[in-house]
């Protein structure tokens, strides 16, 4: 397994995969979606990981969530093994440790940007949520949305408070997969850059799921991943 420079130095990665498979049942039978993926991934290092539709970017991010379980390999975020945890206890590691951005949002409709962001904090027993999730959406510059709900909200904007959610923990871990997949140009600009900030002032590790390649770029390593294989990892220049 290569490993990036980083690690060679520090205790632990922040995700360590190690001869990962997953196959899934299909209409014709089994499908072999990951094949012996080996990744690591350092403390507050950004990895984009790229590849065709098909694969195996996203199926690769549900198992480093928790989200999906492998079928041979292992899974380990923060030092922890996530085969060796109940669903209830990934639940509540994955809300200590993880932030998750997906493309589609995955607001709560009947909440509002306030209570959105609250959600992980009041879950974790947090101290005073609602005032961390208001300053944490100050953070995105949504103060003046903060009674909106998600149908009141642009794209951009909901976004902004999934991101604002992902990050109110402090997580050691960011998962984004096609964050700006939903967005104009325009607006996918502005929520990158939010995201790399938030991601620099956490100090999270990021994998990046995009299939701009000028994207993935700004990542301090690149993956590639090709019929649920990994095929090359580079620096960019």
């Amino acid at each position: 397994m290569t490993l990036p420079i980083a690690l060679h130095n520090s205790a632990e990665p922040a995700i360590l995969l190690q001869n990962l498979h997953l196959t899934l049942a299909g209409p014709a039978g089994p499908v072999n979606i990951l094949k012996g993926i080996d990744l690591a991934v350092a403390p507050g290092e950004a990895l984009g990981l790229v590849g065709p539709s098909g694969s195996g970017k996203s199926s690769l991010l549900m198992l480093m969530a928790g989200l999906e379980r492998a079928s041979q390999g292992r899974v380990s975020i923060a030092g922890q093994d996530l085969a060796a945890r109940s669903e209830d206890q990934l639940a509540r590691f994955r809300r200590e440790t993880m932030g998750i951005v997906f493309q589609s949002f995955h607001l709560m409709p009947t909440m509002t940007a306030l209570e959105n962001v609250a959600i992980p904090l009041e879950l974790a027993g947090r101290p005073e949520p609602m005032r961390t999730a208001r300053a944490q959406l100050e953070k995105v510059g949504l103060e003046h949305r903060l009674g909106h709900y998600p149908s009141q909200l642009s794209g951009g904007e909901q976004q902004r408070v999934a991101l604002a959610r992902a990050f109110v923990m402090q997580p050691k871990i960011l998962l984004a997969d096609e964050p700006t997949g939903n967005l104009d140009q325009h607006t996918g600009k502005i929520i990158i850059e939010l995201l790399f900030r938030l991601q620099a002032e956490a100090g999270s590790a990021l994998v990046l799921i995009t299939h701009d390649p000028s994207l993935a770029e700004r990542c301090d390593r690149v993956a590639h991943l090709k019929d649920g294989g990994l095929v090359d990892q580079e620096v960019p220049a």
